[in-house]
């Protein structure tokens, strides 16, 4: 892939990313830049809070944004 191919690329998982209000477990820990598994120790320790939704666990953008800003982790 060239240098153009990453960064359109690029482009399109931040457009994405930014029209979403929900995010599953996956897409949250790419949000966060951690694992799966360190999500998980996360809402374990308390430091965010998720919903569920047919045994899937869901969080809100905004308070990724928060938890990112005051840099709990």
């Amino acid at each position: 892939m060239s240098t153009m191919e990453l960064a359109t690329d690029q482009e399109i998982f931040d457009e994405n990313f930014d029209k979403m209000t929900w995010f599953d477990s996956k897409d949250a820990a790419k949000y966060l830049r951690k694992t799966v598994n360190a999500l998980r120790i996360m809402v374990f320790r308390g430091y965010i809070r998720p919903r569920k939704f047919h045994r899937r666990l869901y969080f809100r953008r905004i308070e990724l944004d928060r938890l990112l800003e005051s840099s709990l982790f």
